[in-house]
Parts: structure tokens; sequence; C-alpha cells
């Protein structure tokens, strides 16, 4: 049996666009007939078969972008889809979100049901799960039948694609050297499974932290918080396991969290303990929320500029689908963009 071949490998073997084979498998008159036949006959030598992935192809513009968030109530998914709206709509855009709900199954399913001929490219934040799983088919065959990808905040360095990511080790590093500055001397971490990227790098930033100064880290201090925990139905179990933490560690007087959610119920967590806010232990989190402005007391956080980096993701996407018609041919360059993070003081530090 022949290898199946992508609308891209017909494209390069044949010396034509990608939008030219497309067309001319589907009998284009925009297209001459020698190219038909040629591409025809190619197509079906190595056994081609049309992808429903890849129907949104240049010959169709639908002037639309697909974009997939793991979930729709965190603060830093809605500040992304607003600057890629912002974008978007300033450039004739229209924007749809899928929401895969950190699964694996619902992101492949989001991602074919929107590339159906609904979009032309996608900007996306990879799930927990297919992190997890480590099987990333269905963005390497949207990529290879001609659809761009963006990705952002979490991302992966097997797939070929522009990325928008902030500093998380730089960011994280800085928060924690807040905390060991501001006198703390037994910091804890509350953070993700190493599978999630953005978690490891931020336990990362923590360790190094500790390194710089001269302190050795106590695997004690470092609470890694399973999935299921995030959710609704488990947030108390999650208040237990960080109590559990707490009292099996009665010097901890400084808690870095690598997100809201867990420093928020940290700090609930040390005041049922009797703990004071700042003065006994001090709390630094990522991602500058609602939550975190408004709680009490106020929470110092890393600010990851969600806004920003969606009107980033959407300059890259956008500027992508519109010079595609330009140095087809040539090998793609792709860039990673990196967005800076800053820490926003509050009363949860001194």
């Amino acid at each position: 049996m022949k290898k199946k071949i992508t609308l891209k490998q017909i494209a390069r073997e044949l010396d034509v666009s990608i939008s030219t084979v497309s067309k001319a498998l589907r009998n284009s008159i925009e297209i001459s007939e020698d190219t038909r036949e040629k591409v025809q006959a190619f197509a079906k030598l190595y056994n081609y078969r049309p992808n429903n992935i890849a129907l949104s192809l240049k010959n169709r513009k639908t002037k639309t972008i697909g974009v997939i968030i793991p979930e729709i109530v965190h603060h830093f998914f809605s500040k992304v889809i607003r600057g890629i709206e912002l974008v978007a709509n300033k450039r004739g855009y229209n924007v749809i979100v899928g929401l895969s709900n950190e699964s694996f199954d619902k992101e492949v399913i989001n991602m074919q049901m929107l590339a159906n001929g609904s979009i032309d490219g996608f900007i996306l934040s990879i799930s927990k799960e297919t992190l997890q799983y480590q099987d990333y088919h269905h963005f390497i065959e949207t990529i290879s039948q001609g659809m761009p990808i963006v990705m952002f905040d979490r991302v992966v360095n097997e797939i070929n694609c522009d990325k928008v990511i902030i500093d998380d080790l730089k960011g994280s590093k800085n928060a924690v050297d807040k905390l060991l500055n501001n006198g703390c001397k037994h910091v804890a971490i509350i953070t993700t499974k190493d599978y999630v990227s953005v978690g490891r790098l931020r336990t990362q930033g923590y360790l190094q932290a500790l390194e710089e100064h001269k302190m050795i880290a106590d695997s004690h201090l470092i609470l890694k918080v399973d999935d299921e925990l995030l959710s609704e139905d488990h947030l108390d179990s999650l208040e237990v396991e960080i109590e559990e933490l707490f009292k099996k560690n009665k010097k901890i007087d400084g808690v870095f969290a690598v997100n809201e959610l867990y420093a928020i119920i940290a700090m609930k967590v040390a005041r049922k303990l009797g703990l004071k806010i700042p003065d006994d232990i001090q709390f630094i989190g990522f991602t500058d929320g609602v939550l975190s402005k408004h709680a009490t007391p106020s929470l110092t956080t890393v600010s990851q500029h969600g806004q920003e980096m969606g009107e980033k993701a959407a300059d890259l996407l956008i500027n992508k689908l519109e010079n595609e018609d330009e140095d087809e041919d040539e090998d793609e360059h792709y860039e990673t963009f990196v967005i800076e993070t800053n820490l926003i003081e509050r009363e949860s530090t001194k």
C-alpha cells in the first residue's frame, strides 16, 4: 500500500501552491486542464484522501479565526480572548471560541468541527489531557494541510508553529526572590503535576530562586496538586491538602502558588489556622485576576498580560493568513514571542 500524502506534499512535489492543488482536485476552471490532470494523477498515485480538518483552505477564506481554550471561567483566558477579538475585529476577522474543558477528545472534536469550512486558522492553548498523553497528531495534521496554528501559554516544542508565551521561569523566580528578600526562610510552592509545561517551568523558577539564595530545596514544601482537585466539586479536598501541608510544616512563612486559585485557598487555610497575613506568612500567586484584587487581604501576583498575549497571537495568525500566498514553496519561518511578566504588589506581602 502506498503511503498517504498531504496537500502540502503534493504542492511541493509538483512545484505549485497548496491553493492550486486544492482547486485542481475539485476540477476548478481557474486551473489549467494540464495542471488539473497532473495534480489528480499524482494524488491518485499516492492514495490522497481529503481530510475534514483541511477544508478551510486558501481558495475559500472565511475571515474567521478559531480559538480553542481549556476553560472559560479562568480570568487569564478571558483576557486573552479579549485581546484576540480586539485585533481580529480591527483587521476584519471574526472569532469563534471552542472549549476543550482540559479534554483531549474535546480538543480534537472542536478542531475538526471548526476546521470543516468554518475558519481559516487556529489560536489555541493545549488541554492538560493532551499534554499528559503527548498526542499531538491533530495539530500536525492541521498544519500539514495548510491551516496555520498559533499556540499561546501552554505550548509544546514538538509542533512547528508560531507561539506566544510568557517567561514563566523568570516570573516565578522573581516572585520567590521577593518572598526571600522579604525575610521568608521557609517558602512552600503549590504547583501542578510536571506534564503541564507552565507549572513545570514555574516550579523551576522557584528552585532556581532558592539556589541563588544559597537555600536547599525541601521536598516537603513542594505540593503538586492533582488536576481533579481544581474542579468545583473537589475544592474542599484541595483545601484539606493545603491544610495538611501547613500542619506538617509549621515553619512555613511564605507561599508561592502557580495560579490564583491555589493562592486564594492557601490564604483561606492560613487564616483558618490563625496565621496573620503578611506578618506570619506571605503569599504570591500567578495570574492577576479578579480574585487577587478582591481577596482579603488582596493578593500579590505575577501578571501574565493576557490581553497583550491575545493581541500578539491574533496578529501572528492574521499575518500568516494574509501573507501565505507569498513564498509558498520556501521553508516556513516560525516565531516564539515572549511577553515579560511583572510583579503586582498588594497586601499579602510586606
